[in-house]
């Protein structure tokens, strides 16, 4: 373990710290977007329902038949190099690897009607609208760009369940506001199973969409509210022909008839408009009614002051932000503040203001004393998001555990959430990392859910045979490649997650569910082949698998990683790591190479999550199993290299620019790790009680906790050189271990990094 040698610095003035300081100005939303554009620019509150945002382009998900490759690059529907835009929608993810959602597009348009929203290569054939970034502006809460085909400036923020669009329009007697409800990111055919949109009066139109997809069976309710009284409409309906449909057809459902349905429906609401005019938008949307969201509607914005929304909106970011008040130079401040702003748009918000939900048996629930939540990117943001929020948001950690709990009862398998969305489960990725949010809150003694009840529905889930090989690990004690794919990365996560049982078991005294979920713990060693040094593929016959390569990421038995990476997934048990390796000096060799080898294009050409930009030699800082990597240093007595390590990744890898982040954030784990890391800690391992030192990139922090207490970072001599730390002191005590523990957090304390140009190399 790391010793820290006293070297005597001069101290930096940190008087800065109490002055309060406006941080929304440091947020870069649209130049924050990932390297992939899987974020996107757009007006949303912290962990909101509805995440307003501009539409690049409408894309295909097939074509001919096969799979379009570019609809990847619009998981979040925006493109920061596309010329047009076609709209803005109201739900989005932000950062994932695949996608859905996208629900009810409006475009603003003037002139001659056009429902079909055309082609990039073609503007003027449908309704997109060119745009320039020079005349878009994005805030937290707030974006506004210049339509420039109509000469219309749109604005938009938002509540927590409320949309609220603004558009500034020319002299016109042909003012159109088209709502799209046929768009939908990752759009194919029949992923609209019905829509139903109802024009209740003059001002107000509610309805529905129910959709297939990412999530099976997800259905969203809207009400939409005008500033100004409608003066003529209609629909169109491209519904595939029907079988039988009644006796509608002895109406005119196309021209200002007051409801329609179907599976491809659009509709436009006209007016008349003078120089100048503006015609506001509330759109509110709800998982359970229309009358829901007509509440929701009048209870978060009951008038029609945009810049008041705007102005409250963006105050609830500033509360959020304030929670970490940093000390740097800019770029570091808009590196760190819009990482958390990242951190804090997922999970989401899933109830209405009544407190009603759909729940995953498709029926309405009551949250009972906690806010209901959704998005759960488990696989992802179990390692450092949900850690964070343990730190700086335990009451809304709990909730979404009270969630996840919801989410059990519910299931029709009787598990927690694998990767769970709108009252679905989509089973994305691999593992059952609830359980390592779960117990990483029970271990740091966060309240506010049943710890007992959490820690029953942890191990039944970790039962249920018939989920992704556990018949094989509960019986072989690893997930044979033969019977279930994946095979390696299964097994090392289920192992970790197993740990974070016993953890729970031992935290609340139960002695035979942790002797059990010991010796699981340590199924690890299942798929370690001595022979090679790396975690290998293992047949249900016994035997490792043949024709192994450890550099291609598209290998059987891993996902999203190769076996070089993945051979250091024992986040539990880093000592019998460094053992498995051939020992400390071995096993900083080992990680050394992976640092410095050359990785050639052929090896992760085939895998979408990981691209160049994401990688370091052979480390793969793009995609999430590698993040606890740089940190494994400190547990071989050769702290400094992590501290090198963390100080590379951190000026490498983020960037307030259009391209600052290296792969998908994931809902927030990517820019999850950066606060961690620029801070000088990070959860190697959650489910324990540490978090692994590294080397701070800011200059000092203040940490206001929600009991009250404040937790102060101190950074002396801090400089783009100076990354290695040659002493660390907690409350003005020495430190002689490389860690620091969640209790010394919340209960208050200074923490002071001493920082040199040189490494104190460990004996």
């Amino acid at each position: 373990m790391m010793k820290y040698l006293f070297i005597p610095l001069v101290l930096i003035c940190f008087s800065s710290f109490a002055q309060q300081e406006e941080l929304i100005k440091y947020v870069k939303p649209i130049i924050g977007t990932d390297r992939m554009g899987h974020t996107y620019p757009g007006a949303t509150v912290p962990f909101g329902a509805v995440q307003l945002s501009p539409e690049t382009d409408t894309i295909p998900y097939e074509v001919n038949g096969k799979y379009n490759k570019e609809v990847y690059k619009y998981c979040a529907g925006y493109q920061y190099q596309d010329k047009t835009i076609v709209g803005f929608s109201h739900t989005h993810f932000s950062g994932t690897g695949h996608s859905d959602l996208g629900d009810f597009l409006i475009m603003p348009t003037t002139g001659t009607l056009q429902t079909n929203p055309g082609t990039a290569a073609n503007p003027e054939s449908g309704f997109r609208s060119g745009f320039s970034h020079a005349n878009e502006v994005a805030e937290p809460d707030y974006y506004k760009v210049k339509l420039d085909k109509y000469n219309i400036l749109a604005e938009l923020t938002a509540t927590t369940r409320v949309g609220f669009h603004q558009y500034t329009f020319p002299a016109s007697d042909h003012a159109h506001i088209i709502l799209d409800a046929v768009y939908g990111i990752y759009n194919y055919p029949d992923k609209n199973v019905w829509t139903f949109i109802r024009v209740e009066n003059d001002t107000l139109v509610t309805g529905y969409r129910q959709t297939t997809g990412w999530a099976r069976t997800r259905t969203v309710y809207f009400a939409m509210a005008f500033s100004r009284r409608i003066e003529d409409y209609g629909f169109q309906n491209n519904s595939k022909k029907e079988v039988y449909k009644g006796f509608w057809g002895k109406f005119d459902q196309n021209r200002n008839f007051p409801e329609i349905a179907g599976t491809q429906i659009k509709a436009w609401f006209d007016f008349s408009t003078a120089e100048g005019d503006k015609i506001k938008i509330k759109f509110a949307l709800s998982p359970v009614s229309t009358a829901n969201a007509i509440e929701n509607l009048l209870a978060e914005t009951p008038g029609w002051d945009f810049n008041e929304v705007k102005k409250n909106g963006q105050a609830l970011w500033e509360k959020e932000l304030q929670k970490i008040v940093v000390s740097a130079d800019t770029a570091t401040k808009e590196n760190f503040y819009t990482s958390m702003y990242h951190a804090f748009i997922n999970p989401t918000v899933y109830m209405d203001v009544n407190g009603e939900y759909r729940g995953l048996d498709q029926n309405t629930h009551h949250a009972a004393g906690f806010t209901n939540y959704t998005t759960f990117s488990l696989w992802d943001t179990h390692r450092a998001l949900h850690p964070l929020f343990n730190i700086i948001q335990p009451k809304r950690n709990s909730d979404m555990i009270n969630s996840m709990l919801a989410h059990y009862d519910q299931s029709a398998q009787k598990m927690l959430p694998v990767w769970s969305n709108s009252a679905n489960e989509n089973w994305c990725m691999i593992g059952y990392h609830s359980v390592s949010v779960i117990a990483d809150a029970v271990v740091k003694g966060i309240t506010g859910f049943d710890a007992e009840r959490a820690l029953m529905a942890s191990t039944l889930t970790a039962e249920h045979s018939n989920y992704g090989g556990l018949e094989y690990y509960i019986r072989l004690g690893y997930v044979p490649e033969d019977k279930s794919s994946s095979s390696v990365s299964k097994t090392l996560e289920y192992a970790y997650d197993d740990w974070c049982i016993l953890q729970m078991a031992d935290k609340l005294h139960r002695e035979g569910i942790a002797h059990h979920f010991t010796q699981r713990s340590e199924n690890f060693w299942s798929v370690h082949d001595a022979s090679s040094g790396f975690m290998r593929p293992r047949m249900s016959d016994g035997t490792f698998k043949k024709d192994f390569d450890v550099l291609n990421t598209d290998e059987p038995g891993f996902i999203e990683g190769n076996a070089w990476n993945y051979s250091f997934y024992i986040p539990h048990r880093p000592t019998e790591l460094i053992q498995m390796m051939g020992g400390q000096k071995r096993f900083v060799a080992h990680l050394d190479s992976l640092f410095t080898m050359q990785l050639p294009d052929s090896f992760f050409a085939q895998t979408e999550d990981i691209t160049r930009d994401g990688i370091i030699g052979n480390y793969v800082h793009g995609n999430e199993p590698s993040h606890h990597i740089p940190y494994l240093y400190n547990w071989a007595d050769a702290a400094w290299k992590t501290q090198e390590h963390v100080r590379m990744i951190l000026k490498k890898m983020y960037r307030p620019t259009p391209d600052g982040l290296s792969g998908n954030d994931d809902c927030g784990q990517m820019s999850a790790w950066y606060i961690f890391s620029a801070m000088g800690f990070y959860p190697v391992c959650p489910g324990s009680d540490q978090y692994a030192l590294g080397s701070p990139a800011i200059n000092g922090a203040v940490l206001h906790l929600e009991n009250g207490n404040n937790f102060t970072i101190k950074v002396q001599n801090q400089g783009d050189k100076n990354v290695y730390v040659q002493k660390v002191t907690l409350n003005g005590q020495t430190l002689d271990r490389n860690y620091i523990t969640h209790t010394e957090i919340t209960n208050s304390g200074e923490l002071v990094f001493y920082m040199s140009n040189k490494p104190h190399k460990d004996k």
